[in-house]
């Protein structure tokens, strides 16, 4: 009998985690669905995953981003493969909320929607930080302590300064390169060993979401829900797939085939950081992209890569400011765009960071941040399928970057993949 691939077991949990869950929600505030089915079995099966996959997370990205920057060769690659990486990430973003932002329009998700919904809805907004003291946020007073606490920008510059060494000291540091490679398959290892439970881990966080939230909390803001939806779907068929075939002819079927297990992944836990070790699985075993390209721009993609989360502030705007009748024009439109667009280099690491970057975004414009609270009912359904679009972000991000550096495995280069070597 032919074994059954990871793939489709983590397809198989993520389904039957969403319908156990819708069919136990009537039945949640029965003790023992209460209790037991929701707070201790589908509690233990998704955190225990979340825990162990966010356990690698920290030494992944540290032991694959000094191992890709030192396999660069010389600065001037790394500099040439990293201005291309974060050039993308930009553009991708200022389009992704420029889609949303024009099918909010067209869809009008704010229109006959009812004030008397806005009684009670408070939402405080963070103070938001300076620019200059996010980009000063990114140097790391102690690297022991960002590696300790996460923080994931501190990381990403330590590593790429210790790979840059590395590659400056040349033979010197050939003995400690194979240190860090070894430490680097050994994460990878680990990484495999925890995917043999991601099924039942992935079974666990769906069906704790929909028995908990089901869907009575979409029903007020439906249009709004499904705006949002059509939007990341159009970003990903239109702007992703479209750099993909026009730069390295992939078939698009092909690419979401092989993404299925990190699109899972990423759609259970709404963690671009927890899908990071998938990610990277199947860009490289799937694709042939080599590891000195995906462990330079997949981290910085977890960081800096936030289409998803542009296109729910796009999409949000739009509709508060019809809520509250406010007409925006053309220049709040492109003050919207680029608000969101920069935020999104510094503000990745900060817990709830689309709430955050959407208050920054209705504050640049004159809207009530009040307003945000309308749509925290229905933001965590909408984060698991915001974090799968950023996941396909960056890996089409990386096979294009593979594709202009010659940085596809030759034994592993997919067929769907045509590399240009003009």
């Amino acid at each position: 009998m032919k074994k059954m691939k990871l793939t489709t077991k983590i397809f198989i949990g993520l389904i039957l985690g969403a319908i156990v869950g819708a069919v136990l929600y009537p039945m949640r505030d029965v003790a023992f669905v209460d209790k037991f089915v929701i707070g201790f079995v589908f509690e233990l099966l998704g955190t225990a995953f979340m825990r162990s996959i966010r356990m690698m997370v920290v030494p992944l990205v540290f032991f694959s981003l000094t191992l890709g920057a030192s396999s660069a060769g010389d600065i001037k690659k790394l500099g040439r493969i990293g201005s291309k990486t974060l050039f993308f990430y930009l553009v991708t973003t200022a389009l992704a909320i420029s889609i949303a932002i024009g099918l909010a329009n067209i869809i009008n998700p704010g229109k006959g929607f009812s004030m008397e919904m806005m009684e009670g809805i408070t939402y405080s907004a963070k103070e938001s930080i300076p620019f200059v003291q996010v980009l000063l946020n990114m140097i790391p007073t102690n690297p022991v302590s960002a590696l300790a606490n996460g923080n994931m920008l501190q990381i990403i510059v330590f590593a790429i300064l210790c790979g840059s060494a590395m590659t400056l000291m040349g033979d010197k540091a050939s003995k400690l390169k194979d240190v860090v490679s070894q430490a680097n398959d050994m994460v990878l290892k680990v990484v495999e060993m925890i995917m043999h439970i991601a099924p039942f881990g992935v079974f666990g966080l769906i069906g704790k979401t929909f028995a908990t939230l089901g869907y009575d909390a979409i029903k007020p803001l439906l249009v709004y829900f499904v705006t949002v939806l059509l939007a990341l779907v159009l970003h990903a068929l239109i702007t992703y797939q479209g750099f993909l075939v026009l730069f390295t002819k992939m078939n698009p079927i092909n690419f979401f085939k092989k993404m299925v297990p990190a699109l899972s992944v990423a759609f259970s836990t709404s963690s671009s950081a927890a899908t990071l070790p998938v990610t990277m699985e199947c860009v490289e075993e799937g694709f042939g992209v080599k590891n000195e390209i995906s462990s330079f721009t997949l981290p910085l993609g977890v960081t800096i890569n936030m289409d998803g989360t542009a296109i729910m502030q796009g999409v949000a705007t739009v509709f508060i400011a019809q809520i509250y009748g406010v007409q925006l024009g053309i220049t709040e439109y492109l003050m919207v765009i680029v608000t969101a667009t920069v935020a999104s280099i510094g503000t990745a690491g900060v817990p709830g960071v689309g709430l955050i970057m959407l208050s920054m975004v209705l504050t640049q414009v004159g809207l009530p941040v009040e307003g945000i609270g309308l749509i925290m009912g229905v933001d965590r359904l909408l984060d698991m399928s915001r974090t799968a679009i950023n996941i396909c972000g960056d890996a089409a991000c990386t096979l294009i970057v593979a594709n202009s550096e010659d940085g596809f495995e030759t034994s592993k280069e997919p067929a769907s993949v045509k590399v240009n070597k003009a």
